[in-house]
């Protein structure tokens, strides 16, 4: 964007003083430029102002303003009775309903107004800038401002040094706070605030820690966001106890804590991986009156399950349900693997699994193809084959594949009980799939016909594996007995 400045008609009449009337807006015509010299505008130019004007004007009463009637009212108002207050009032209203550019442009096209601009105009401008990110233009209005005997108020300072500590730039946003001082506008919490954040923002924790206790000395008390921020960042840099240390700090100084804070310690911790540490802040939230909300409880679940701690990521699962709060689809899909693996050692968790997978199938959440696969797994491993043969049908029929591991399982699971024929189905599954089978399927079957006495369907199978180019380690006893 071109600077506001580099065409100093915009800024209106420095003649005229705060109480004068806008000229008829209707009727002024706007300065045009030929060749870089401003000329006076014949009839033609005043008739296509006019409908610039009114175009513009259609553009502003179309916005669905909150106070749509007292902006229409205004807007209907012969212009020769605004005010520069009224000018204003407008700007604040576009820039309230998110049309920072409509405000600009309004602004831009006042040369013909016969009003000054006084310190509100020029602070509605560098509240737009910010919006629109053009944070150089900003600090040159703020600079102009001054310049002209106006000086911000400290919610202007704030704007504008909030947006510059956004975007990491905290060079700019100190000269704006030495700016402060050079006129002796003091500032306040919210001011420190965006610089702690600012600071935090570019991993300069210790010297936002530093500002942080040095509030107190200028007779400025931190607010639980001032805590907030720094803690964040103690978070970010792995120093989760001493953000902890901040939040005990604030509590004795009798501020109250908002969930945002202690979500801020579930973050911290489980990137620390110590996510057990987090039934700590659970409790404390508690006994603080500060409600846990679905955010705590799902990133609590995930640092569990992130680290493995997957009966105590049942434990907080299970108290959402009881809460009420739904648990994200990824995250069920990670709990159910996890109680799945886990529960191969661990017996106990298998009711707690299926209960899980069941209830995905049955409330309609998708169910992927791999927690298909740890499922059919582990009924398998527990001799559930009648569950197990139904869910790899169930899958198939979802238009999920199987993997070859899933198969194997299920083939294991079928011979291990003597099921040889249902097993050789789903040998012939594998092949209806487009799945070629291992050596390892062959080698189930081959194994459980031998042990069966069954030589001819062992030497089916194994002659169905050389014809697919694979060679099982076992063969038929038939075979065996002539290599002797």
């Amino acid at each position: 964007m071109s600077s506001i400045f580099h065409n100093p008609s915009i800024f209106f009449n420095p003649t005229r003083t705060h109480g004068c009337k806008l000229h008829v807006l209707t009727m002024v015509s706007m300065p045009s430029k030929t060749h870089g010299t401003i000329t006076s505008p014949g009839c033609s130019d005043e008739r296509t102002a006019r409908i610039r004007v009114v175009n513009f004007l259609d553009k502003i009463k179309a916005i669905p303003f909150k106070d749509t009637n007292g902006i229409l009212s205004l807007m209907e108002k012969d212009a020769s009775n605004w005010t520069l207050s009224a000018f204003n009032g407008l700007l604040m209203a576009l820039l309230t309903a998110d049309e920072a550019d409509l405000a600009m442009e309004l602004f831009s096209n006042a040369s013909g107004f016969g009003l000054s601009p006084n310190g509100w105009t020029f602070s509605i401008i560098i509240r737009c800038l910010c919006k629109k990110n053009d944070l150089d233009e900003a600090q040159r209005v703020l600079h102009h401002m001054m310049e002209n005997g106006y000086n911000p108020n400290v919610i202007t300072f704030t704007i504008l040094i909030d947006s510059l500590c956004r975007r990491g730039k905290l060079g700019y946003a100190f000269r704006v706070l030495e700016l402060m001082g050079g006129i002796g506008c003091k500032p306040n919490v919210q001011t420190y605030n965006c610089l702690l954040k600012g600071l935090c923002y570019i991993g300069k924790v210790e010297q936002a820690h530093e500002m942080l206790m040095n509030m107190e000395k200028e007779s400025l008390k931190p607010d639980i966001y001032s805590y907030t921020a720094i803690m964040d960042g103690f978070c970010k840099v792995g120093r989760s106890d001493e953000a902890m240390g901040l939040l005990n700090q604030a509590l004795v100084m009798g501020l109250q804590p908002n969930v945002v804070i202690f979500n801020t310690l579930f973050t911290g911790y489980n990137k620390e991986g110590r996510p057990q540490h987090g039934f700590k802040v659970l409790k404390l939230m508690k006994d603080k009156n500060c409600s846990p909300d679905s955010i705590s409880y799902s990133t609590l679940m995930s640092g569990l399950l992130k680290w493995g701690k997957t009966r105590a990521a049942l434990k907080v699962y299970k108290e959402m349900m009881g809460i009420g709060f739904e648990v994200e689809g990824k995250m069920l899909s990670s709990l159910l693997r996890g109680l799945c693996m886990k529960s191969w050692e661990e017996k106990d968790l298998v009711q707690d699994a299926y209960q899980m997978f069941d209830k995905m199938r049955k409330r309609g959440s998708i169910v992927d193809h791999s927690s298909y696969g740890f499922m059919i797994r582990t009924l398998c491993m527990v001799r559930k084959m009648e569950e197990a043969v139904y869910h790899l049908k169930e899958m198939i029929g979802m238009g999920y594949i199987p993997r070859t591991i899933t198969f194997n399982n299920v083939i294991q699971g079928l011979s291990i009980e003597g099921k040889i024929h249902e097993a050789l189905v789903v040998l012939v599954t594998m092949y209806e799939n487009g799945k070629i089978p291992s050596r390892t399927s062959y080698d189930m079957l081959v194994k459980e016909f031998n042990r069966q006495g069954l030589l001819l369907g062992a030497c089916n199978v194994y002659g169905a594996a050389l014809k697919q180019g694979v060679v099982p380690h076992r063969i038929p006893l038939r075979l065996n007995s002539h290599s002797y």
